[in-house]
């Protein structure tokens, strides 16, 4: 049952106009007492101002490979700096929707922290989306103004939005965003928002349909600190914070900003975060905190063949999601670092990860336990809970859930309470959560349920694999047959014999029936811009040319591992 609101400061009303329907809402989550939070309340001033009382002015905040570095004093300055452009300047006032696009840089992060600041609500969007993503994301968000990096802003131009006014930072042009904001004063009085007023819209990456709006509260961002944050990745002040996802996907918006911040953590910020810029970075700068995509975690693999390769040794906690982790790569990554990643599971819908363990209590295979604060359970189709190690939906709610910016998909993620996150699991008899696939990745064939996952996993674990996505291929005799599709190492040959050798591989980790009876070689598998596997594009005929040629690909590429 959704709770009451508080009075909203939004002189713009279209964020709370459009909520969904009260009796529509998950039923949310306080019973930890960190969670219970002011009805006044902006996360930016808790992020930033509070922080800074706690700590130092001078201490780090936000780093750059090129050795620069911004001070918790030098990022407030320059916030509130912004923050008077967009009220004064260019109009903004609270409510408003502001677009935010660019590469991963400490003028995206102060200029998220302004316009939280200003009242207005943070839509950041991704660097590689194009103008007829961007164009359907502001018709949804009915969005008026834009903060976009120069280097980013011909496709924000293309897109051709109505009303829509945009301000570049990082170029030469007079009214540059940075250059309005350093004539500004450096003390920016806060727009006193309610706590359950909309402070973000993050937009699904999503691989099929239009996107969906999800809008998450001020007191949500600050609740997926004080949950997954504080109590299983347990941060510490001195940590340095790195990671691949970019600002406009919310693990990263987690992982590169709210985590850090609320602890007067810094974070390094690469505006290329493949997993060949990643090792470098975390020798180089002594990087203690590590956010990524399983993907990434194996490719990284090639490169530390030795415990000399890179120096690692400050690296302390690596946390993976976005995707299934294989045990495979997590007992490869613990034999070569040390480290023990920290895998979870995570929702736009509830902003960030709400499964996971560390330390100990990793069940290697395994997603982990509900985050303290969260609860979780396995359903059937009518919503039944069902016994331990029988596949279901997943089910989930805590403080933090779905609520959909006019949708009408709001009924189908949050059912009799529950958010149902789309994913089949099994809780196991010990109360861990073991991920089996996406609910529409199941593959039946002749009667037999077969997760595409289990079977990547086993490909995975011949070494000459470096990826694998396994799909439903239609066939006329048993409904669906498994194909696999792969990428190998190089030299590798892409040969029918090849391909024995992986069935026959897989039919010794796996029963027969769930062996790939058709296997394509592809130079990279099909990814979105955050780097999940479109595995729709895969099932489609000609799937091997669509692969080829069509969208991002390479989860090597900057940017597109999340």
């Amino acid at each position: 049952m959704a709770m009451e609101l508080h009075p909203s400061a939004h002189a713009d009303t279209f964020p709370r106009d459009h909520l969904p329907p009260a009796e529509q809402w998950p039923e949310l989550l306080f019973e930890l007492p960190e969670l219970h939070y002011p009805a006044g309340l902006n996360c930016a001033v808790e992020l930033l101002d509070r922080t800074l009382e706690q700590f130092r002015a001078d201490r780090p905040a936000l780093r750059t490979l090129s050795g620069e570095v911004w001070s918790y004093g030098e990022l407030r300055d320059h916030t509130d700096q912004i923050a008077y452009v967009l009220t004064q300047d260019l109009g903004v006032v609270a409510g408003n929707r502001v677009l935010l696009r660019g590469l991963t840089t400490p003028w995206l992060v102060a200029c998220w922290l302004a316009v939280l600041k200003a009242g207005a609500v943070a839509v950041t969007v991704l660097a590689q989306q194009r103008a007829s993503e961007l164009a359907a994301i502001c018709d949804i968000a009915q969005v008026g103004h834009a903060l976009c990096d120069v280097r980013t802003v011909d496709d924000l131009v293309k897109a051709e939005v109505p009303g829509l006014r945009i301000t570049s930072f990082g170029g030469d042009a007079p009214d540059d965003l940075v250059r309005q904001a350093a004539i500004k004063p450096t003390r920016f009085e806060a727009v006193r928002t309610s706590s359950d007023d909309v402070a973000l819209i993050a937009f699904t990456s999503g691989t099929t349909g239009r996107p969906k709006g999800c809008m998450h509260f001020h007191r949500d961002v600050l609740a997926i600190a004080d949950t997954f944050s504080q109590h299983v990745l347990k941060p510490e002040p001195d940590d340095v914070f790195t990671g691949s996802p970019p600002l406009g996907f919310t693990f990263g918006l987690g992982g590169l900003v709210v985590f850090p911040m609320r602890v007067g953590a810094s974070a390094l910020l690469l505006e290329q975060a493949g997993p060949r810029q990643l090792l470098p970075a975390l020798a180089e700068h002594r990087v203690s905190v590590l956010f990524t995509a399983p993907t990434a975690y194996r490719l990284m693999l090639d490169e530390v063949t030795s415990p000399s390769a890179y120096d690692l040794s400050a690296l302390r906690r690596c946390v993976s999601a976005g995707e299934n982790l294989p045990e495979s790569t997590w007992r490869d990554w613990f034999e070569r670092t040390g480290v023990r990643i920290i895998n979870g599971i995570g929702a736009t819908e509830l902003l960030h990860i709400f499964i996971s363990a560390a330390d100990e209590e990793i069940r290697p295979g395994t997603t982990g336990r509900p985050v303290p604060g969260w609860q979780a359970r396995v359903v059937d189709a009518a919503g039944n809970e069902v016994a331990d190690g029988v596949p279901g939906l997943l089910a989930v709610r805590g403080p933090v859930g779905c609520r959909y910016l006019s949708d009408e998909r709001q009924q189908v993620y949050v059912r009799d309470g529950w958010n149902l996150t789309g994913d089949t699991y099994v809780r196991d008899a010990d109360g861990c959560f073991r991920y089996v696939a996406r609910a529409d990745d199941m593959i039946i064939s002749a009667g037999y349920n077969i997760a595409g996952p289990e079977v990547e996993d086993a490909l995975l674990r011949h070494p000459d694999v470096l990826e694998a996505a396994v799909v439903g291929r239609e066939d006329a005799v048993r409904g669906q047959v498994v194909a696999a599709y792969v990428v190998v190492r190089e030299g590798v040959p892409r040969s029918e014999e090849t391909a024995a050798l992986l069935r026959d591989f897989v039919k010794a980790e796996l029963v027969p029936y769930k062996c790939p009876r058709e296997i394509e070689f592809l130079d990279a598998l099909p990814r979105t811009p955050t780097g999940k596997l479109q595995r729709f594009r895969l099932r489609r005929p000609g799937a091997r040319q669509a692969a080829a040629t069509d969208g991002p690909r390479s989860p090597a590429a900057p940017g597109n591992v999340q």
